[in-house]
């Protein structure tokens, strides 16, 4: 949950000999790949679709219990994914290792924590809601489908592949550079400034039945949502200054002409 702008790109293009530049690109290509696999695993976690293990099923165990450790896991992956992505903690990591895999070790790291969440969720089966009519619940799992297809549409809008640090590797490896950074705001970002976000929102809440244990997934995402938010604009008007405050004041944050 990270927008274009967030990351840096690597100054030194193709640096480094040519088996470091093939290295580079096999690891940001698997960093990539384990990526791709997450992202599709969390839509079906979060469903209820497919997938092994979803967020109403593993082993259980008393709800407090449950929640404490669902809330440490969610802990830890907020944690990674917003300090990491600060510009403090970047160039700490660019001292260990080289910028141009940078962004490729953020998403292997990110993901890592999210496979931990898989792995160790405990399910709180308490129903909180449940929608009986099926054309209704059918709508509603519909809406979740749209969430998911806002965020993966919002990221191919500012670079999917830089954004996921595969296009900072490719261009490494032919000995190309990256143009400068600069501020843009295509398609969806003109509705509103993080459309990435408003894709998660609506992916995580629209469900035909809540349960206690995806209720807590939900409330504390968002709340992490905007805090990431506050964060990434602190961040964003460093970077860009009086351009990102003009956009900030003429563009909503999440719901077009609303907030």
């Amino acid at each position: 949950m990270t927008s274009m702008t967030e990351h840096e790109r690597g100054s030194q293009p193709g640096a480094g000999g040519f088996l470091a530049r093939t290295a580079g690109l096999l690891y940001g290509t698997l960093s990539y790949l384990i990526f791709l696999g997450t992202f599709l695993y969390a839509i079906g976690f979060v469903s209820g679709l497919v997938v092994p293990k979803t967020i109403d099923s593993g082993t259980t165990s008393s709800p407090m219990t449950a929640i404490i450790t669902n809330i440490v896991l969610l802990s830890v992956f907020a944690v990674q994914h917003s300090g990491m992505a600060r510009r403090s903690f970047k160039r700490v990591l660019t001292n260990a290792v080289s910028p141009v895999v940078e962004r490729s070790t953020y998403v292997l790291c990110a993901s890592l924590a999210l496979i931990l969440v898989f792995v160790f969720w405990q399910p709180v089966d308490v129903v909180v809601w449940s929608v009986a009519n099926q054309t209704v619940a059918t709508g509603i799992a519909a809406l979740s489908a749209v969430g998911w297809l806002v965020v993966l549409y919002s990221t191919f809008l500012i670079s999917h592949f830089e954004l996921f640090g595969l296009k900072q590797v490719a261009f490494s490896f032919v000995g190309r550079a990256l143009p400068a950074i600069s501020f843009r705001a295509p398609g969806l970002y003109r509705l509103v400034r993080h459309p990435i976000y408003l894709g998660f929102i609506i992916a995580f809440w629209s469900t035909p039945m809540m349960t206690l244990g995806h209720l807590l997934f939900a409330a504390v995402t968002t709340a992490y949502i905007f805090v990431g938010i506050y964060l990434e604009e602190r961040d964003l008007v460093a970077m860009f200054g009086n351009e990102y405050r003009r956009y900030r004041d003429k563009v909503a944050m999440l719901v077009p002409g609303v907030f």
